[in-house]
């Protein structure tokens, strides 16, 4: 028995002893990585941009090799820019562009930084490879615009699109049904109806109205091309051969990137392998997402995603933000003496219309001891500006999409499915109401006018905090919310924001609130720091296994192409997670503008 037992613990010290070796060694290669990012004197900044651009840089994966996968956040391109700006050794600058589907927020400011740049005297160039309409937009805010030879450009317009799911999922005997506070907050369109309401329609116009003019003005200012030349093109011609673009002169250049990689070499006098230098190798080797800085520290706490109030069964880590990560990361900023001011950085549609109230206490509360400025990136609607109401300031862009003040609930209704499928169910209660909130029948009346006076309560409620702070009445906030979303320029015009600017301005504003030194630049605490790969392993079996969980969803994302959603399905996803009615403060649908 006693030799058994020794052999047992032998083979445990085995496993342990041959589990520890990979992760020793994993260790090692990633400090080897970090320690060997080490700049030339003179280099080429290489910057590829492309996708959603996400607002926050990704916390998903802390491995070294998988991180260079994923595309770059838009905070990591602007710090990036930010930094070549004054950076000497950063010759030029060649964004390599390619399937942008962020909205016109986040164009808007990524334009600004290129023209930043430009204007310290970097080189600009872009590289496209078969662009389209958001491609352009972007890459026109550079000194010279290249075509790869060869491929085309698909300059076809812009358009705005919802999916309706209602149809098809009542043929499976599922339906839904609905408090909407009030007529403009059409997110549950899709799963009540099987098209969008004129209210619906109204908004999308609206958005992309606004889209429309800064495309067209933006390109026009750019290239010397009168909007209505232009708009021509796009009407009656569409898809262009970058030869037709150069004649147009639409574009500067067509050419591979072969040889443009050449001609970098022959104009630096250096190969490749040493001349350009990556997005985050450079930001790496330049201190992180961090900074330092002279007269203390802004803290950057980022809203992004949907918002919840302890996490959603389903929902991957970082996908959105709950109640918890909020409150951690307001401590850590109030715990912090050097941290003097809070910009509250925002890119969310909304979500638990309860855990948007709770995140604006937890806000009233620290500004009481440090100042905040709520700065708007793509969208911050509905919960999402319900948490801007927080800040002692808000600022936009003027393309953000904003306002959408309006609740609504939706109640699953799967008695069709029971009926389809055979199933059978009975249920004894004691009291009137015990059954009402099932998912496998409908409401009746009497349970369904509760269900509305709950979500006409909370609507009320929301419309009493913005009137409150934003020192308005309650009838002339009510006008402009009903659900109804406004462009950030449009937002300022009503009321609902105070200024318009970026990021930039956002730190700017809030070094004011808090009376630093406005001619030395602070330094900037991104809050909560996501976890680096040593905490990852040090946390215990846990968070191993969630660090696997995560590179298997990066690798089917990037392998599967259904692993990559369809317009409109993160909020359809988010609904669906709920295992219970609730009331939600969300922005309709997903408007995705193509």
């Amino acid at each position: 028995m006693t030799v058994q037992k020794k052999r047992r613990g032998c083979f445990l010290k085995g496993c342990l002893t041959l589990l520890a070796i990979p992760l020793v060694i994993l260790v090692i290669a990633w400090a080897m990585v970090s320690w060997g990012r080490r700049l030339p004197d003179s280099f080429v900044l290489r910057l590829p941009v492309g996708g959603s651009i996400d607002e926050r840089p990704s916390d998903q994966i802390p491995f070294p090799l998988a991180r260079e996968r994923q595309e770059i956040s838009l905070q990591e391109l602007m710090t990036v820019m930010d930094r070549a700006r004054t950076d000497a050794r950063v010759r030029s600058v060649l964004l390599e562009i390619d399937g942008v589907s962020a909205p016109a927020a986040k164009i808007g400011q990524l334009r600004r930084s290129i023209e930043a740049l430009r204007g310290s005297g970097k080189r600009v160039t872009a590289l496209l490879r078969s662009p389209e309409d958001k491609d352009y937009l972007l890459a026109v805010a550079c000194d010279s615009v290249v075509v790869q030879q060869g491929s085309w450009l698909l300059l076809d317009g812009l358009k705005a699109e919802t999916f309706f799911f209602a149809e098809p999922l009542g043929r499976i005997g599922i339906g839904f049904q609905a408090s909407q506070w009030k007529k403009y907050k059409s997110a549950i369109e899709p799963f009540t109806r099987s098209s969008s309401t004129p209210e619906s329609r109204e908004e999308l116009s609206g958005l992309l109205d606004a889209s429309w003019d800064d495309y067209l003005g933006y390109v026009s200012a750019r290239r010397g091309i009168g909007r209505a030349a232009f708009a021509g093109i796009i009407d009656s011609v569409a898809v262009l051969t970058p030869e037709k673009a150069l004649a147009w002169k639409l574009i500067d250049r067509v050419t591979s990137p072969w040889k443009l990689e050449k001609e970098y070499e022959k104009r630096y006098g250096a190969k490749a392998a040493e001349l350009f230098v990556g997005a985050r190798d450079y930001l790496q080797a330049t201190g992180g997402m961090n900074s330092s800085g002279k007269g203390g520290h802004v803290a950057v706490i980022n809203v992004t995603g949907p918002i919840s109030s302890g996490g959603i069964a389903g929902m991957a880590e970082g996908e959105g933000i709950d109640e918890a990560t909020l409150k951690h990361a307001l401590q850590a900023a109030l715990d912090d003496r050097d941290v003097k001011a809070i910009v509250l950085r925002i890119d969310s549609p909304g979500g638990e219309a309860v855990a948007a109230s709770n995140m604006l206490e937890m806000l009233d509360a620290t500004r009481r001891q440090k100042p905040i400025v709520a700065s708007m990136s793509g969208v911050a609607a509905s919960g999402g500006y319900m948490v801007a109401l927080g800040a002692d300031r808000i600022l936009c862009e003027p393309m953000t999409v904003t306002g959408s003040i309006g609740v609504f609930s939706l109640k699953p209704d799967l008695s069709g499915l029971l009926k389809k499928s055979g199933l059978n169910r009975e249920a004894l209660t004691r009291g009137r109401f015990a059954d009402a909130y099932t998912p496998f029948k409908p409401f009746d009346e009497a349970a369904f006018r509760k269900f509305d006076e709950t979500s006409g309560g909370i609507y009320r409620d929301f419309v009493g905090k913005v009137a409150a702070r934003r020192k308005m009445s309650f009838d002339r906030i009510d006008a402009v919310a009903g659900g109804r979303v406004w462009t950030g320029k449009r937002a300022l015009e009503a009321g609902l924001v105070d200024q318009i600017g970026g990021f930039d301005a956002a730190v700017r504003a809030a070094q004011q609130l808090a009376r630093m030194d406005s001619s030395k630049k602070p330094g900037i605490v991104y809050l909560p720091a996501p976890k680096s790969l040593v905490e990852y392993l040090s946390d215990g079996n846990a968070s191993v296994s969630a660090l696997g969980a995560r590179l298997a969803e990066t690798w089917f994302r990037e392998s599967v192409p259904l692993g990559r959603s369809l317009p409109g399905t993160a909020t359809t996803r988010f609904l669906l997670r709920q295992d219970r009615p609730q009331v939600l403060a969300i922005d309709p649908v997903e408007v995705v503008v193509k």
